[in-house]
């Protein structure tokens, strides 16, 4: 057996044993430094996944991951058709990595009630629209019969607008459409209610059916405002998207209108750049709580080897390298750190956990876009945490157990 990992083994089942030793509370200390440290880390990280995973998937729920519309209809209000055949669909949705392709019709509208109106942008979808993610935004109600064959009539609109304009399901509102040269007019059902808490799009967005939109802005069957792309992998998009780009961008279709492809990323640059911004508060967070382990584990260290001074002199005398007292010593201070992280991560997946089946903190919607603190538990991450922990803590304990090289056994016999 390693003589340096027999004796820590040794040392370490005597500090549990003795009560009265002198550094007993500084270990004490050096394992809550460490369990609290990395507790702190394991709901940070678990926090901050949690939230960029949410709020992203929202925005991604209105806009997929890859849009495909008419050049100038991507960076305008005003919405121009492109040609969405089945010829066209069918390419989109060969593309490797390509999980689902949805065509989509927008307009520019306005609801009217007795006593107040609003401006709104109508969002309509055919048959093959993937309804997962606003299915489970809905408060209310359902979605429209969703189809670009026959109109509706119906929309969804969201709590916000609902609120406003003193709207509930079953009401039927008027809306007004301004064309070229003349006003057009609607009358649509309310039979859903939604809200996701993202105020730029619950204030403005409307869902109905393609046919409706379609009809509306008096454009051919085959035409709409866009497509929108889901991907299998996430992580993939830039490769993706530079396919998508081949594949469509400046192609000319048989209406003379140019296609043009983005991702929802460009399209919605503030959010995207806020969402990324937290990943400097987590790195900020890691290094604060991986240096008050460090700290408390050092002062801990050096606590314990002034207070074996004895022993240390004992074993020089009888032979033993500094190297290997250097390494009983790390080996105990293993332990100890060991000790800190079994606590520190029971601590801390508790305290995500039970965020995740409680919701027990609470947020401000209209601020923080979530009603309660989303988290997300990432075992390969936490396995991440707690090895860079232990080996960032081990490695910054190497200098400070070269003290044992300066203390000379003669007069550390005496030291008592």
């Amino acid at each position: 057996m390693n003589l340096s990992l027999f004796i820590a083994r040794r040392l370490h089942h005597e500090e549990e044993d003795n009560r009265q030793k002198v550094s007993r509370p500084a270990i004490r200390i050096s394992i809550a430094g460490v369990a609290i440290g990395l507790a702190v880390m394991i709901v940070s990280v678990c926090v901050v996944l949690g939230f960029k995973h949410t709020i992203r998937d929202k925005v991604l729920g209105f806009g997929s991951h890859i849009i495909i519309a008419e050049a100038q209809s991507l960076y305008k209000d005003n919405s121009y058709p492109v040609c969405m055949d089945d010829s066209m669909m069918s390419e989109l949705r060969n593309i490797p990595n390509v999980n689902h392709v949805q065509r989509y019709a927008t307009k520019q509208g306005i609801l009217k009630t007795d006593s107040d109106f609003l401006g709104v942008t109508f969002k309509g979808y055919g048959q093959e629209y993937d309804s997962t993610f606003i299915s489970s935004c809905m408060v209310e109600g359902r979605l429209p019969a969703l189809s670009d064959t026959v109109s509706s009539n119906e929309i969804v609109i969201s709590q916000n607008i609902a609120d406003k304009l003193g709207l509930k399901r079953g009401d039927r509102i008027f809306s007004y459409f301004m064309g070229t040269d003349n006003v057009r007019t609607r009358r649509f059902t309310i039979c859903g209610i939604y809200c996701t808490n993202l105020r730029r799009f619950d204030e403005t967005i409307c869902f109905t059916d393609l046919r409706s939109i379609v009809k509306l802005n008096g454009w051919e069957g085959d035409q709409a405002s866009g497509a929108e792309i889901t991907l299998s992998d996430y992580s993939k998009i830039d490769e993706t998207f530079f396919l998508v780009g081949t594949l469509v961008d400046r192609r000319v279709d048989k209406h003379e209108s140019i296609y043009l492809s983005e991702t929802t990323q460009h399209l919605y640059p503030n959010i995207f750049a806020w969402l990324d911004l937290l990943d400097i508060d987590v790195w900020i967070i890691l290094g604060l709580m991986v240096a008050v382990a460090v700290i408390t584990m050092i002062s801990g260290l050096l606590i314990i080897i002034i207070e074996r001074t004895s022993m240390i002199g004992t074993l020089k005398a009888m032979g033993a390298r500094n190297s290997t007292i250097r390494h009983t010593f790390l080996w105990f201070a293993v332990f100890i750190i060991g000790k800190g992280m079994l606590i520190g991560n029971l601590l801390g997946i508790g305290l995500v956990a039970l965020q995740h089946f409680t919701g027990l903190v609470r947020l401000d919607p209209s601020t923080y876009y979530v009603e309660k603190v989303p988290v997300e538990l990432n075992i390969p991450l936490i396995l991440l945490l707690n090895i860079g922990t232990l080996l960032i803590s081990v490695a910054m304990l190497i200098a400070p157990s070269f003290l044992i090289s300066h203390i000379q056994p003669a007069k550390s016999m005496k030291y008592e």
